[in-house]
């Protein structure tokens, strides 16, 4: 298939079929973020997103339940052109189970109750959305561009719609300045989103981005192993959300884990505890990466 530029998906779409029906990010502004910072947002040509839907029906549509459509934040499309990727995806896909994408606060608040809900009645079964931070401070300094209120706003309206969500929270985003208050204000918003998955990575500075320039000048000080192991044990230990899976199963992480929070969430904080306290080998730093 046809793709433009670097293309990512969570690690749970690993055997998901990518259809890049955008081009790059609709915001595009998070200091920490370069996976779209070569790119120009826009939506892609209707015929070719299509074809290449069709292409690969012929191809494996026999082998294909998932489908991952990407790129940053595909949920910025319109219901039309949403209405004619999910409804050629279901002709061309004949065992597909899920339909997922990355979506922004600021992109399903800007849709509405009922074109989330029509959305979801098509056929998007699940959305990816990475508010990094529940700290409204830490939100602005990253240009999150939504706040902790918008993130609560904007998941009600995706569970009311019907869709699965899984939230992503990113260690280190508040810097050491901001450690405590991050990883707090992060359990209470995994809290309040009440998410069916949660996921924790690690901030990696890339070198050309905001938070790379920040770093440079002495603003922004990315916590040691230790801090950001004693954040990922707070949102552990604080988040309440009614059943989520959790996962720290992304290569930025320095260590992988999994279980459902809260009922799993004594055992998991025993394991920090004994990565914090050196018993557990970290992930080392050659392994790690985007």
């Amino acid at each position: 298939m046809r793709y433009e530029g670097k293309i990512y998906r969570p690690p749970s779409e690993h055997d998901a079929y990518i259809l890049q029906a955008t081009i790059g990010c609709s915001w595009n502004h998070c200091t920490y973020c370069d996976m779209y910072r070569d790119k120009t947002y826009r939506v892609r040509d209707a015929n070719e997103t299509l074809t290449d839907l069709r292409r690969v029906g012929v191809v494996a549509g026999d082998q294909i339940r998932k489908l991952f459509v990407a790129d940053g934040d595909a949920l910025a499309m319109t219901v039309a052109q949403w209405r004619d990727v999910l409804t050629n995806a279901v002709t061309s896909l004949p065992l597909l189970k899920r339909v997922s994408c990355y979506a922004t606060a600021r992109n399903i608040l800007e849709k509405g109750p009922e074109a989330m809900k029509t959305l979801a009645e098509l056929g998007l079964t699940r959305l990816y959305i990475g508010p990094e931070s529940g700290d409204d401070v830490t939100l602005k300094s990253i240009a999150k561009g939504a706040t902790f209120a918008e993130h609560v706003e904007a998941a009600a309206m995706a569970k009311a719609a019907g869709m699965e969500m899984s939230v992503i929270a990113l260690l280190g985003a508040g810097g050491v300045e901001r450690s405590q208050a991050h990883a707090e204000g992060t359990a209470r918003l995994v809290s309040k989103m009440d998410p069916d998955f949660f996921a924790a990575l690690t901030l990696t500075v890339v070198p050309g981005t905001p938070q790379h320039t920040l770093q440079q000048r002495g603003k922004f000080v990315l916590p040691d192993q230790q801090g950001l192991l004693t954040e990922l044990r707070t949102m552990v230990a604080c988040a309440a959300p009614t059943d989520a899976m959790f996962r720290t199963n992304h290569a930025s992480n320095y260590l992988p884990l999994a279980g459902r929070i809260p009922r799993d969430a004594a055992r998991i904080v025993a394991v920090i505890d004994q990565a914090i306290n050196g018993n557990i080998p970290l992930r080392p730093e050659h392994s790690r990466g985007l």
